[in-house]
């Protein structure tokens, strides 16, 4: 049992490296924060021993993966005051609504 646990972790820890080298793909300063967080973060929890502590830090790891893939995107300043945005297939797409400053003073 203690084999099966060990490699969830690993696979966990492997998955987030991967989540991360996706997410920040072509931005070498955050790819090099977000490995020393992650590597941080599994350092400080490498003496923890008890099995359901380890399972919550797991799906801690999994919910965090699914946080990065999904929420996080990237933009650059391709021009003052301009931003080019890079969305990945994952990234959830909200219907736009166009803000209508006379509907919102009607309002109040």
């Amino acid at each position: 049992m203690a084999q099966n646990l060990r490699r969830e972790v690993l696979a966990a820890f492997k998955s987030l490296h991967k989540a991360r080298k996706h997410v920040f793909q072509g931005d070498n300063n955050a790819l090099t924060k977000a490995r020393s967080k992650i590597n941080e973060e599994y350092k400080k929890c490498k003496n923890v021993t008890d099995k359901h502590a380890i399972e919550e830090l797991v799906n801690y790891s999994k919910a965090v993966e699914t946080e990065l893939r999904v929420t996080v995107i990237q933009a650059r300043e391709i021009q003052p005051g301009q931003y080019e945005v890079r969305l990945r297939e994952e990234i959830p797409r909200l219907e736009n609504v166009p803000f209508n400053e006379c509907a919102q003073k009607s309002k109040t």
